[in-house]
């Protein structure tokens, strides 16, 4: 028995043209009858680090009998020279969320995933203590189960008051130990299946992993890293996968 958390993050591989660039985390998020990729936008275009793949490449089981069975799909970033992925901004700017949407009909038919929906998104901020404890499922440093293709888990809590935009911005804190290739990882908080809408999913979607929060002022030789971290509200999801 596989827990279904697993089956809805996936790596990420981002190219340029042949060449392997980068690691990255993502997630699957069902609209409706579309299927989305949910990660972070610094996957996908990064200006200050001239980070600009072409196309993605995630994988997928494709036997449910033998999870040691997958393969690469490959998504393209751009069409006729436009970016296919969808951003947001809000009022503090840009934020580090992107949606790709996925044609289902190029998906293996055999292809076995799970995906979040708009059901999993929390109803009222008041739901999140706090100190609640949370999961970030990804692929830190690109490591995995690389038998099985399964991403690992990271115990985190909440570190700032969730619903409350910390410094003005569209996320909230967590204490987690994360490393780079962890970007684009959904942040979730487990929840009582009995009492959840989709108990194949028992899991609620509080956000996406971004990156590591530090401080400038911080002496490496003196002090440790906060060990603090940014994701942005899963909400977002709504309006970027709006038709």
């Amino acid at each position: 028995m596989i827990e279904s958390i697993l089956l809805a993050a996936t790596r990420i591989t981002t190219f340029l043209q042949q060449q392997a660039l980068t690691n990255a985390s993502g997630f699957f998020f069902r609209r409706d009858e579309q299927l989305f990729l949910v990660t972070s936008r610094h996957v996908l275009f990064d200006e200050p680090s001239q980070h600009t793949p072409d196309r993605i490449e995630i994988e997928l089981h494709i036997n449910p009998d033998n999870l040691a069975e997958s393969t690469a799909f490959s998504i393209p970033l751009y069409a006729y020279g436009q970016r296919v992925w969808r951003q947001g901004l809000d009022m503090a700017g840009a934020i580090d969320v992107a949606v790709v949407a996925i044609d289902g009909a190029a998906l293996p038919k055999t292809g076995v995933y799970r995906a979040f929906t708009p059901r999993h998104l929390p109803e009222r901020f008041d739901q999140v203590e706090v100190g609640s404890s949370l999961l970030v499922v990804g692929f830190p440093l690109g490591f995995q189960d690389s038998l099985h293709h399964m991403p690992v888990v990271r115990q985190a809590i909440v570190a700032s008051s969730f619903g409350l935009r910390f410094q003005g911005e569209g996320y909230f804190l967590t204490d987690a130990r994360t490393h780079r290739g962890t970007s684009g990882a959904p942040v979730v908080m487990r929840v009582a299946a009995q009492d959840f809408a989709s108990s194949d999913l028992p899991w609620m979607l509080l956000g996406v992993h971004s990156a590591r929060l530090d401080v400038g002022f911080r002496d490496p030789n003196q002090d440790e890293a906060l060990g603090l971290n940014c994701a942005w509200y899963a909400d977002i999801l709504l309006t970027l996968t709006e038709r």
